[in-house]
């Protein structure tokens, strides 16, 4: 959620909006005009373990038959095109592989749990691309922060994660059973975020599948630049409209958050505080050979750039220069960094 993006949509996300389209396409022709396929695409843990029919895993959940669903499932990867703009389409991409993998493993294994414990056999489960979209919710609440938007009665907060959370609930109560789907993607979600077992590079997509997919759908499902001349909220709905106005909230904590760092400082400049880039007058000038000769085993304030973290700014499109000087400027604070870079 940064500045620059909130009025651009799907801006350099076009993963993002890649699924929107193609799941939004795939589930209305299964609805209107091919319904007499839709048994093809029926989570059916049944057939799948009895009748060995392991392709529905791959049908099943994928296309999702319920229209609430699928409209909620869009609202949430919309919001949820943050991460993509700040890991990149590939690692994004990576997450949603491994998030999906892993839920649908943990699905069985849930439902196998229900039947040995309590005895409750689940045959049928929702179908839809639901195990990832659960997953997204792990680093939505470790890695967007919360700002306080208004509060009710004067005592429940309304935050800009807010409307995302309800989304959620409702999706979470639109069957009996997709509380399992849930389990197994915040389940999936957890392990990924935290690469236990070394998951995130087990389900890398390979870079020869994301320049592929740069000459196939990305000249599809890319979004224009943004222009300033156009305002907020033109010609987008209410929900959108909202969406950016949180944005613009985000912007606005990320700031607040860099400058409370930099006032911490003895002497700053704007939003970079050049005492770490640049020591002060008094340091470079000694006033006697006492301090000329202490000056050598003085320690220097200038934090040691992590090459992981410029490698991974350099990876989302910036400069070596850029990055090196971001991460300088927020103390290797690689989210900081990363909202500075895209401000500016």
């Amino acid at each position: 959620m940064f500045s620059g993006t909130g009025s651009s949509g799907l801006y350099k996300a076009p993963l993002s909006k890649s699924l929107m389209v193609i799941l939004s396409t795939l589930a209305f022709i299964l609805t209107v005009p091919l319904q007499q396929y839709q048994q093809y695409f029926i989570y059916n843990l049944q057939a799948i373990k009895q009748d060995h029919e392991i392709w529905r895993i791959i049908s099943a959940r994928t296309v999702c038959l319920d229209l609430k669903d699928l409209f909620c499932s869009c609202i949430l990867i919309y919001n949820f095109r943050i991460f993509e703009r700040r890991y990149g389409s590939r690692k994004f991409a990576s997450f949603l592989l491994g998030s999906w993998v892993l839920s649908a493993v943990m699905d069985l294994l849930l439902v196998e749990a229900l039947q040995h414990t309590l005895d409750v056999s689940v045959s049928i489960l929702p179908s839809g691309f639901l195990g990832p979209i659960f997953a997204l919710f792990v680093p939505f609440y470790f890695s967007i922060p919360s700002v306080q938007v208004t509060q009710i009665l004067g005592r429940f907060s309304i935050t800009n994660k807010t409307l995302v959370y309800i989304v959620g609930l409702q999706l979470l109560t639109s069957s009996t059973t997709i509380w399992i789907l849930a389990l197994s993607g915040l389940f999936s979600g957890i392990v990924y975020h935290y690469n236990v077992l070394k998951v995130q590079q087990l389900f890398s997509v390979p870079k020869w599948v994301t320049r592929c997919a740069s000459f196939t759908l990305e000249p599809l499902f890319s979004s224009a630049d943004p222009t300033h001349e156009t305002p907020i909220g033109m010609g987008a709905t209410l929900e959108i409209q909202r969406q950016q106005r949180m944005e613009l909230l985000d912007q606005q904590l990320m700031l607040a958050q860099l400058n409370q760092n930099n006032r911490r400082r003895r002497w700053q400049g704007g939003l970079i505080n050049w005492n770490r880039l640049f020591p002060p007058l008094r340091n470079r000038f000694p006033s006697n050979n006492q301090q000329q000769e202490s000056e050598p085993n003085r320690p220097s304030t200038t934090a040691a750039v992590s090459e992981e973290q410029v490698a991974r700014l350099m990876e989302m499109g910036f400069s070596r220069v850029d990055a090196m000087e971001a991460l300088r400027a927020t103390n290797n604070d690689l989210n900081m960094a990363t909202n500075f870079l895209l401000q500016h």
